[in-house]
């Protein structure tokens, strides 16, 4: 949280992944959850799918998220200049700075349970749980206080 001209600022997450339509839309789901309007929450992708993963969309459900208005968009430099924070979401996007960044790029490397052979909605839930668990330390680290 920073003050501009002593007014709190809102700061701005974005989460990327390559096709922003399970694990970055997933953790932007649950970042809004969490955070409750104090953090911008945005997520973008490096080549986006047309649409949201279903799965990703019901797994985020059952935690009472929703990503289920939600489009896949593609990543454009200007989200990189405004983010004060940016989370790659597995290690397949590549994300090249650009001028006027003041974020450093990190990367949440997400294990894929398919490895193990866990398939379907049990495994989108084995990695949800992973991001959450992430999401909530995100939260704690750069969201202001809750008003009143």
């Amino acid at each position: 949280m920073s003050a501009e001209r002593g007014r709190l600022v809102t700061p701005t997450v974005l989460f990327l992944c390559v096709h922003n339509a399970g694990k970055s839309q997933m953790a932007a789901a649950i970042l809004r959850q969490l955070a409750g309007g104090r953090i911008d929450v945005r997520s973008a992708g490096t080549d986006p799918d047309a649409e949201i993963h279903g799965l990703s969309a019901d797994a985020v459900a059952e935690l009472g998220a929703d990503m289920s208005s939600q489009v896949p968009t593609r990543l454009q430099p200007a989200m990189l200049v405004e983010a004060d924070r940016i989370v790659v979401l597995g290690t397949e996007a590549v994300v090249e700075p650009v001028p006027g960044m003041k974020a450093t790029v990190e990367t949440w490397v997400i294990p894929d349970p398919a490895d193990q052979g866990v398939e379907g909605l049990d495994r989108v839930r084995l990695m949800r749980d992973d991001i959450a668990g992430r999401v909530r330390t995100l939260v704690d680290q750069i969201a202001p206080p809750q008003q009143g």
